[in-house]
């Protein structure tokens, strides 16, 4: 039987490498390619987030918060929301559509098919990443354009808010492709896939503050979520593109950007660790 494991000397010797990274280029054009041309799939995971951004910044108007200092201050809703979308934007493109798409892969028998060709397992993995990395960097520009020309968001213009919103995003992304293909093991069959995982990630962007303020939310549940990775990539993107005075909404009053580096690093791990103990071409019997 293939395994990750046995492909991994061979793709990291010196020829190895350069062969490697030839076929994970190719394949991520190939992904993205494929990711596109299946339009029910890019309505609801590239869209979808743009649709609730709509949504809520069209019910909600303005929103008021507590100023900290005994007043209240506003934000349009849209401001506000953005960067709960981007962040629920990140999990869509790496947790849910690619738990879903190495599912059926796995039980139509394209993993098997792939199994017999001169593919090592990482360029694959690589292609996915890559297209979990394409497809959501192209969902956050649209996210943004829609704010700032739709609903009139007023973005930050300084260097350091948007190496934030870079960082954050580079590693929310990289953490939720590892975490939707390790993920991927745990539907039996292809149809069962979007039963399985659709659930899992909604339960979790409405734990995490993705669609109600998070100050809003049951202290336990707000301490159970600094546990979830989304949760903290929400933080981020918050911290990057929110006004500074609404650090004091968060838990401790701060951005706390050391945990969200903390917190998405250790997932981010959990995550490898989870790839490469589980990836399989075919599934075990």
């Amino acid at each position: 039987m293939t395994a990750v494991r046995r492909d991994v000397p061979r793709a990291l010797s010196v020829g190895g490498v350069a062969r490697t990274t030839r076929i994970a280029l190719g394949r991520v054009g190939y992904e993205v390619r494929a990711y596109f041309r299946q339009h029910d799939q890019v309505f609801f995971t590239f869209l979808f987030p743009v649709l609730l951004l709509g949504i809520f910044a069209s019910v909600f108007e303005t929103m008021t918060f507590p100023d900290g200092r005994g007043g209240e201050t506003e934000i349009a809703a849209a401001e506000y929301y953005l960067p709960a979308m981007l962040a629920a934007g990140i999990l869509l493109s790496g947790v849910q559509n690619l738990g879903v798409d190495l599912a059926l892969a796995r039980t139509n028998g394209t993993l098997k098919r792939l199994a017999g060709t001169p593919m090592p397992p990482v360029a694959f993995l690589i292609g996915k990443l890559g297209q979990a990395f394409v497809t959501g960097l192209a969902q956050a520009i649209v996210l943004v354009a829609v704010g700032v020309l739709v609903f009139g968001v007023v973005l930050p213009t300084s260097v350091r808010a948007w190496t934030t919103f870079a960082w954050v995003f580079v590693l929310g992304t990289v953490t939720s492709a590892l975490l939707g293909i390790a993920l991927s093991r745990l539907p039996r069959t292809g149809r069962s896939a979007t039963a399985v995982i659709i659930p899992i990630v909604l339960v979790v962007q409405f734990g995490s503050g993705i669609f109600i303020q998070f100050s809003q939310l049951p202290e336990w549940m707000q301490q159970a979520s600094q546990a979830l990775p989304v949760s903290w990539m929400a933080l981020g993107m918050r911290a990057a593109l929110l006004p500074d005075s609404y650090r004091t909404l968060e838990v401790g009053g701060t951005w706390n950007l050391e945990g969200v580096a903390l917190v998405l690093g250790i997932w981010f791990v959990v995550g490898l660790v989870a790839v490469r103990l589980t990836f399989r071409w075919i599934r075990r019997t």
